[in-house]
Formats: structure tokens, sequence, C-alpha cells
């Protein structure tokens, strides 16, 4: 996360500056990368510790459709 929040500090700074506009979505394009990276090692963990780790059967299908949800949302 702090290399995501370093890249869009330097976003920032490349608006502030009028850099040229590839450059600039060349560093969005970077970020959303980085970012989607960092989605699938959540999704990962989650699966593995929340889903599969829950105490029933009940309470995994629970979080299981909670996690739906949010993929949902995720790939709008």
């Amino acid at each position: 996360m702090r290399k995501v929040a370093g890249q869009i500090r330097a976003i920032e700074r490349m608006v502030d500056e009028n850099t040229d506009c590839t450059e600039v979505l060349t560093q969005v394009i970077s970020v959303r990368k980085a970012l989607k990276s960092f989605a699938e090692v959540v999704i990962n963990q989650h699966t593995k510790s929340c889903i599969a780790g829950a105490c029933d059967p009940a309470e995994g299908q629970r979080r299981l459709k909670e996690l739906s949800t949010v993929l949902k949302r995720y790939v709008e």
C-alpha cells in the first residue's frame, strides 16, 4: 500500500506540474495494476481464513455471500 500511496502522490505532483497526459495515464495504469494485485491477495486471504476457517457451515455460507456481494461491486 505504501507503493500505491507513493505512486498517487507522484501523480498529484505530475498533475500540479502539468506533466504530459500520456505520462500521467501511464502512472494511473500502474496504480490500477498494483491495487488489483493487492485486491487479489486480500480475496485469497479472506477465502482461506474467513470462509474456509468458519466455525460452522452456516457461518461459512454467510461469509461467502458477503464476499460475493463485495466482489460484484469490485468488478463493476
